[in-house]
């Protein structure tokens, strides 16, 4: 049996609860409209909600499954369990099967308004980008914008799809239009920031980082700069590092620490204008079958993004001591298994 009444009362008591920030009272209160409702779909993605904003990823799929299975219609369960599965569990081919079949129009499933839809293409971008197709992703997102309209969120991811594919002054656009909708939106700043620092406009760079850092500084954490003699002083020190018999192979080959990947770079190499590091040339293992020249193998550095991945100076050396190797043991044609077992990793 249950009792509707009590049912939505307990949800509106975990509602305000949860925004009073009284996590624990609002899992109670939950667990108490469940008793009264066992199927209840509201309940069971509240507490998915709850658990993902506390880091129990696990126990939030699950509730998320189970609500989509208490209401297949209910469609805030499904986008839920397809975010979930996308910014948690790297299940992007999954998450896309699941949003394709939102868009199938199942007569079990829920019918899709425009808002909906709209989530629906956002994600699937988001998913898409994380494979790797820009291109894909920004096609949905915009197509999420002409469902859903002009929103700050969207607009701020576009803006990063455009940065990362090289178009940065486009990007700037997008990226300013998002920060005007919703200057409190730390992602936007943070991309705006990105912007600004590949236009070599730094000083309204620094100002944006620390704009985003004040917003939401466990994600957007302001740029840890030191001065070009230490970064340099850490690189001899990462290759001096090196186990003896790596050295020896290492030696001719030039590090180079550059501020940040060039456009030409960039576009040549088809790489994120955020890599932290590159090696360029013929890998050891290859070397024998080749005839392109040993000389021109070199490994790149770029100090400004490794800058802005670490959240103290003791991080950023160790981040360049970890990014040395690796792009060492792309020389020397080394999976990550062997760049494991022989403390490159």
């Amino acid at each position: 049996m249950k009792d509707n009444d009590r049912y939505w009362d307990c949800l509106d008591q975990a509602m305000e609860a949860s925004r009073g920030g009284r996590t624990d009272e609002a899992l109670a209160w939950l667990e108490e409209a469940l008793r009264a409702h066992p199927d209840g779909a509201e309940a069971h993605n509240g507490r998915g909600e709850i658990l993902w904003d506390d880091g129990r990823v696990d126990e939030a799929l699950f509730e998320f499954e189970q609500a989509a299975q208490a209401d297949p219609k209910f469609v805030a369960a499904h986008l839920n369990r397809a975010e979930l599965l996308i910014e948690e569990f790297g299940e992007h081919e999954q998450a896309l099967e699941l949003l394709d079949t939102l868009l199938e129009g199942r007569p079990e499933l829920p019918r899709l308004d425009r808002a909906a839809e709209a989530e629906v293409h956002y994600l699937k971008s988001k998913a898409l980008f994380y494979l790797d197709d820009l291109e894909g992703a920004l096609f949905l997102v915009r197509r999420a914008q002409r469902a859903g309209g002009d929103q700050a969120i969207y607009r701020a991811f576009e803006g990063q799809i455009l940065f990362e594919l090289g178009r940065t002054e486009e990007a700037r656009r997008i990226l300013e239009r998002a920060v005007a909708m919703d200057p409190e939106s730390a992602h936007a700043v943070y991309h705006l920031a990105l912007v600004l620092e590949r236009l070599g406009e730094l000083e309204e760079a620094e100002r944006a980082f620390r704009q985003a850092d004040a917003l939401d500084p466990e994600h957007y954490p302001e740029p840890v700069r030191i001065e070009d003699a230490d970064f340099e002083a850490a690189v001899r020190e990462s290759l001096d590092n090196l186990p003896r018999s790596i050295r020896a192979y290492v030696d001719p080959v030039p590090v180079l620490v550059e501020e940040l990947p060039s456009d030409e770079l960039v576009e040549a190499e088809r790489i994120s204008p955020q890599i932290l590091g590159l090696y360029l040339g013929v890998p050891r293992t290859e070397a024998a079958v080749t005839e392109q020249r040993s000389d021109l193998d070199r490994i790149y550095l770029f100090k400004r993004n490794l800058e802005k991945v670490c959240r103290d100076r003791t991080e950023l050396v160790e981040q360049i001591q970890v990014t040395v190797r690796h792009e060492v043991g792309h020389h020397l044609g080394l999976d990550e298994d062997a760049l494991a077992r022989l403390g490159l990793a």
